[in-house]
């Protein structure tokens, strides 16, 4: 009995102390708080272990003294063009673009996010087309493949990628994949044998150091980033694995976003293949000239700026960059997202726009894939749809896209979700265009997938089972820390 007693009696302390650490040194948003609070009460001993598991926050200083002598490198450009953006020195190549120059600082000294004016780009939307064009650029690689993905099989389509990079890494072109732990959790270590025997390398981001028991489970590297030769890049939404391709039974066709780069966007994605190499291998990368050519060749005339985001910097770079843009909206939001967990200054900008006559528009996907990540989603739609705003259920396979539209006029595509998780948790990065062609091209694409959607209307939303809004509570409840 005394046993019990002296066992209960630490676990009292325990919770205590982590209800000390949450309220009061670690600085988190109410919301948060109260939702730590609520699993150390209810679930005391499994509610230790998810904290030590998810609930830390990470130490930026750490990876900023990693990740320091980098950015260093870098300042000198970033310096100079926040002088000639202050200045208006610097004018986009499309003069309807000028309003934006304010989002174009902000992205710049927040987030060291060099505009470039010379790119083109293509837009892919169907797995099979991405993946086909990204194996045809492998095969022409002559100096370096770089690759980051989130989710990795070995499956049919990963190993056509595989076969590929093996290829290339035996004829003498340097490859390197980083690919996160914890997404590419069922990858066997069998998969990077080939590679590594014809010269190729690989890295694990934030691997668990102790067996079952990983203290960086909640902060993923999230980014899907192809950069070949430093003159091609890749960035969306697409995975690598069948599913990808619509040939998951449950998901059938799979609807994502993707983008091919060229131009002198390409070199930011290459920078920050670099530092989050160096986050994660053993061997380390410099930031060399041979990996930063000059873009010739190119007949581009996009403007971009590539926006990371992650628990290893100041702000939330892609979150502020997102609520930029819908308060600069004047006549549209396209907003097309599996995941939908705003925060209440992503939530208030949505609504002001859509109560000031912005024809605000929301497209996700009818099907879920994470249960209380969708039921979170759901909890929000009834606020936005009394605001005015207008939302989609996409009902054709699952819609995995991370796409928004202002205007017709200035567009982002990339990795981010439009949730806490990814604009706090996850390593992000998102592509910010300011060219009126491609947000115009990006816009039809929505309009197309509209046509695969069902509306909500609010009397659907007001005549919804007792039992769904039961699960919306409760994953509310939860969303600050899913």
């Amino acid at each position: 009995m005394n046993m019990l007693q002296n066992f209960s009696f630490l676990i009292i302390i325990l919770n205590i102390f982590l209800a000390i650490t949450v309220i009061f040194l670690e600085r988190r948003n109410a919301s948060s708080t109260w939702a730590w609070l609520m699993i150390l009460f209810f679930i005391p001993i499994l509610g230790f272990v998810l904290y030590l598991m998810l609930g830390q926050k990470m130490r930026k200083r750490q990876l900023n003294k990693l990740l320091g002598e980098n950015r260093r490198i870098i300042e000198e450009a970033l310096e100079k063009q926040s002088d000639m953006l202050k200045s208006r020195e610097l004018l986009p190549s499309d003069s309807g673009m000028a309003e934006y120059q304010d989002m174009m600082y902000m992205n710049l000294t927040t987030s060291y996010a060099l505009y470039t004016n010379n790119n083109a780009i293509d837009i892919f939307t169907d797995g099979n087309r991405k993946f086909d064009q990204l194996l045809a650029d492998i095969e022409k690689a002559e100096n370096h493949i770089h690759l980051i993905y989130y989710i990795v099989r070995d499956d049919e389509l990963g190993r056509r990628l595989m076969d590929a990079l093996v290829k290339k890494a035996s004829e003498g072109v340097e490859v390197r994949f980083l690919y996160d732990h914890i997404g590419s959790l069922a990858l066997p270590r069998r998969y990077f044998r080939a590679l590594r025997a014809a010269g190729g390398k690989e890295a694990a981001f934030f691997p668990s150091r102790i067996p079952f028991l990983n203290l960086k489970i909640n902060y993923r590297n999230h980014r899907k980033l192809a950069i070949i030769d430093g003159r091609i890049g890749y960035i969306g939404g697409f995975n690598v694995g069948n599913e990808y391709l619509g040939l998951n039974k449950h998901f059938g066709a799979w609807r994502d976003t993707h983008l091919k780069v060229q131009g002198g966007a390409v070199l930011q994605m290459q920078a920050q293949f670099i530092m989050d190499w160096n986050l994660a291998a053993a061997t380390k990368m410099p930031l060399g000239a041979g990996y930063f050519p000059y873009p010739h060749g190119i007949n581009g005339i996009i403007g971009m700026q590539l926006v990371a985001s992650g628990p290893d910097t100041e702000y939330q770079e892609i979150k502020n960059a997102y609520i930029k843009m819908i308060y600069a909206a004047k006549e549209t939001i396209c907003l097309q997202t599996p995941y939908f967990v705003p925060d209440e200054s992503l939530m208030t900008a949505l609504r002001i726009a859509a109560l000031s006559g912005v024809k605000v528009s929301i497209m996700l996907p009818d099907k879920p894939d994470h249960f209380f990540v969708y039921w979170a989603t759901h909890s929000y739609l009834g606020e936005l749809l009394a605001s005015g705003a207008k939302v989609y259920l996409y009902e054709r396979g699952f819609l995995h896209a991370k796409t928004l539209v202002v205007d017709g006029k200035v567009a982002s595509v990339g990795t981010a979700n439009l949730d806490i998780r990814s604009f706090k948790l996850n390593f992000e990065m998102n592509a910010f265009i300011y060219d009126e062609d491609t947000a115009a091209e990006l816009a039809d694409i929505f309009g197309d997938d509209a046509e695969s959607c069902r509306e909500l209307t609010m009397e659907d939303y007001r005549n919804r089972p007792l039992f769904n809004r039961f699960r919306e509570s409760i994953s509310r409840l939860l969303s600050p820390i899913l």
